[in-house]
């Protein structure tokens, strides 16, 4: 094939700036210019790394970054091409006057949602999944699984959930103590139905998670809401509830990042935690919600993998890891008389999980797929991460309190002046930003929002949170 392109640029070694991501914004720079046009195609990676006389890995990392954010496509057996449909002319229409506070968007304009920190949809293997779960229905032994199956999952599919969280998060579980569920939200009812009775007290983080609040409340417990600072929910307020109250039955936590604020919580509390906990008989129940996507030296380990606690359920999911659609979340826990409750009580309204999916992502995860795709995820969002992180001090250091979040899909930012909630949303909205109100945190004023990066552009980013800082900047002056 004719590839007549050659790109044309220096590796610069003393830019702070990873190869990869130099390839990658001077191939951006050509399509933008008009050098390259839809449908032209790129140098193999072999090609370019030799020409550029780097590692070939470097170029496909390179690769990766412009299908991610949608500059280019890639064709199976045919190689890299530009996309037709280029994201910098389409967000420039959508996003016309978003930078003039003066001018807001247009009624029908597109809306620009900060989630709570959902994935990039775009990214997730799809293609495999379907090809999974194709294969699944030509194997000779199908019809094994087409009649009901266990209530708590297929057993080969917990068996490898268990490795997985022996092996990368330092559990010692095993697969009898495992039950997979239609999502994380699915576990949480299953365990607040089985563990609590009308009357129990549960311990939450404020700000926090309000749908774990509801399944709480809805299995009749009364909710003991504890502030959470730099180093997560304040242990002496729990020692002081626990002194008060004697129908304290559970703990509830996001201890890696607590949701919404995304700070970890300390070693020292996490110790104490687990004293008090055993000392008077508390399950603790850890909501590890995003556990896969670090960007540090490794991911802090769950409480529950600590010998010493004796009462856990530990919650996870896979939807985020291999597609947000993708309903597969688990419970581990060491209490064989809760997980009874938890399967009498699924079969009730379930009977059993999906079988077919849990074999179709079993299969994903024996090939490698999953293990390699949140590998490249992880690329794709740190460089996000990182991308954010520059916007915001570029427009909201004067405004607000930000941090470097270690991993995650979001950042929490604290305006330096108290604003008034109802207003700053509404305005954002005639100029088509949504952010979640921050009364979905907490009982309290919470002075404070979760921006997330995960499921939005780059050129997304930026122009909305320019727009933000506007909005912000101007309601803080009427204050």
């Amino acid at each position: 094939m004719l590839r007549p392109w050659k790109l044309e640029f220096e590796i610069n070694r003393k830019l702070d700036k990873a190869v990869y991501l130099q390839i990658a914004d001077s191939i951006i720079t050509d399509i933008r210019s008009g050098r390259l046009k839809p449908g032209d195609a790129l140098p193999g990676s072999r090609n370019l790394a030799a020409s550029l006389q780097i590692n070939r890995n470097t170029v496909v990392e390179a690769y990766q970054v412009l299908i991610n954010e949608e500059w280019v496509i890639s064709k199976e057996r045919k190689g890299i091409f530009v996309s037709d449909q280029l994201p910098a002319l389409q967000h420039k229409r959508a996003h016309k006057s978003i930078g003039n506070q003066d001018q807001p968007m247009k009624s029908g304009g597109i809306l620009i949602n900060f989630d709570d920190g959902h994935p990039d949809s775009k990214i997730a293997p799809v293609t495999e999944l379907a090809r999974a779960y194709r294969q699944i229905f030509s194997i000779k032994a199908k019809w094994q699984m087409m009649g009901y199956g266990d209530e708590h999952g297929d057993i080969e599919f917990r068996n490898m959930i268990a490795k997985m969280l022996n092996h990368q998060r330092g559990m010692q579980i095993h697969d009898h103590e495992i039950s997979i569920t239609r999502g994380s939200q699915m576990a949480m009812f299953l365990t607040a139905q089985s563990l609590l009775t009308s009357g129990d007290q549960v311990i939450v983080e404020d700000p926090g998670y309000q749908p774990a609040w509801q399944a709480f409340e809805y299995a009749g417990a009364t909710l003991l809401h504890v502030s959470v600072d730099k180093e997560g929910i304040n242990i002496e307020a729990i020692e002081e509830l626990l002194a008060q109250h004697n129908r304290i039955k559970a703990i509830y936590i996001t201890p890696h990042r607590q949701y919404p604020t995304t700070v970890t919580l300390s070693l020292s509390r996490r110790l104490r935690l687990i004293e008090l906990s055993n000392q008077y008989n508390i399950t603790i129940i850890e909501d590890d919600y995003d556990n896969e996507f670090h960007f540090g030296y490794r991911p802090i380990l769950p409480i529950s993998s600590f010998p010493e606690l004796r009462h856990y359920v530990y919650i996870g999911t896979l939807s985020k890891v291999v597609a947000p659609a993708l309903r597969i979340g688990y419970l581990a826990t060491k209490n064989q008389e809760l997980l009874k409750k938890i399967g009498s009580l699924r079969k009730i309204i379930d009977v059993h999980g999906d079988v077919i999916m849990e074999q179709a992502v079993l299969q994903l995860i024996k090939e490698g797929a999953v293990k390699k795709h949140i590998k490249k995820a992880t690329v794709h969002y740190k460089s996000k991460r990182d991308f954010t992180f520059s916007i915001l001090k570029k427009y909201m250091t004067d405004v607000a309190d930000f941090t470097l979040p270690e991993g995650g899909l979001a950042f929490w930012v604290v305006p330096k002046k108290k604003l008034n909630w109802d207003l700053a949303t509404a305005v954002l909205l005639e100029r088509n930003i949504r952010i979640i109100h921050p009364k979905q945190y907490s009982q309290n004023d919470v002075n404070g929002f979760r921006l997330s990066y995960g499921a939005l552009t780059k050129e997304q980013l930026e122009q909305s949170i320019q727009v933000i800082s506007e909005v912000l900047t101007s309601l803080s002056q009427k204050t």
